[in-house]
């Protein structure tokens, strides 16, 4: 939902950006009633959960304008098979051309190649085990009795056999009115033996939720430390983005460029580069480094840090006193001997 989307424009001389109306809609108000970044991840939410590998937007448009996308929710679409090249798109049980709407795809299905399947890899029991390892550990945190005790009644096996018998032994013997209050009961009728109780590291409940986390973090592509298992990795973010998080945006842009871009050259990107973990000093240095080169100039590496443009910072400039590039070749030590 933070990455960029980049309207390009594609030139003898490389790919340019393009600012107009339609990258502005796209990038900053795709849908009037929802901010950019919940837009984009009611449709990745839609394709990785919800919609099973599918997600779908339709587009809405006034006099021939791009006016609005507007993700459709899951529990709404529906598929109709015409063919195994051919399908028509269900929203609310009404048929829908689906050259007509977005329609996002993770992982083909191996028989209709149009639609979507989601996550091939069942991630259902290791969500149960967690499931479980969290009511285990509610369980024996709001235990009543620590620790675990067996009370032996002696003479009195008749009285209190039953329910409401060991009740009334409890009630009127071993439950105190304040924590930490002590028993008083009959030396001759009553022996009272300590169990020590397993603990949660008996149980080895940490080690199975670790284990299950990471089972599901390799399933879904995430490194372990999102799901709060292990340490946090600067290179495992970064493959992170450059791989899972890339697939997905590729994806996305692809759809987004066959159905909404009429210009051959024209063409929509997500800047991942944005969602790299880089740090201010090496910011500075790469950049710097590109800015001394004249690859770049100093307005482009004060944006990468954060700073506002500055005049006089938009030249490209050689490291040899920072002149123009194209009075490179002006200077003093270059000219022949005897030439003004």
């Amino acid at each position: 939902g933070s990455i960029t989307i980049h309207l390009m424009n594609n030139t003898e001389l490389g790919d340019e950006r393009i600012i107009n109306e339609l990258s502005k809609t796209i990038d900053i108000n795709p849908m009037p009633n929802m901010t950019r970044s919940n837009w984009m991840s009611a449709i990745v939410m839609n394709l990785l959960l919800y919609g099973k590998g599918n997600s779908i937007v339709q587009p809405h448009t006034h006099r021939g304008y791009l006016e609005s996308l507007e993700p459709i929710a899951a529990s709404r679409v529906g598929f109709e098979s015409l063919s195994p090249r051919d399908y028509k798109i269900l929203i609310d049980g009404i048929p829908k051309d689906p050259r007509n709407l977005l329609h996002f795809v993770l992982n083909p299905d191996e028989n209709q190649l149009w639609r979507g399947k989601g996550l091939t890899i069942s991630i259902k029991d290791a969500a149960d085990n967690l499931k479980q390892a969290a009511a285990t550990e509610k369980g024996f945190l709001a235990s009543k009795w620590k620790p675990s005790l067996i009370v032996k009644v002696d003479a009195m096996i008749d009285e209190f056999s039953g329910t409401e018998g060991r009740k009334k032994l409890m009630q009127d013997y071993i439950q105190s009115a304040e924590q930490g209050e002590p028993w008083l009961i009959p030396a001759e009728q009553f022996s009272v033996e300590q169990v020590k109780p397993l603990s949660l590291a008996d149980l080895a409940i940490k080690d199975t939720i670790e284990l299950d986390k990471r089972t599901i973090a390799s399933a879904i592509g995430v490194p372990p430390f999102i799901l709060g298992v292990g340490e946090y990795s600067q290179a495992a973010w970064n493959n992170f983005i450059q791989n899972r998080v890339r697939i997905i945006a590729t994806i996305i842009q692809q759809e987004l460029t066959k159905k909404l871009i009429i210009s051959p050259n024209w063409y929509l990107k997500f800047n991942t580069l944005t969602l790299m973990d880089w740090d201010l000093k090496t910011i500075a240095e790469v950049f710097g480094g590109l800015a001394d080169k004249g690859f770049i100039t100093g307005n482009e590496v004060r944006d990468r840090i954060g700073l506002s443009p500055l005049e006089g910072l938009d030249e490209l400039r050689i490291l040899e006193n920072y002149i123009p590039v194209d009075k490179i070749g002006d200077q003093a030590k270059l000219l022949p001997s005897g030439d003004e």
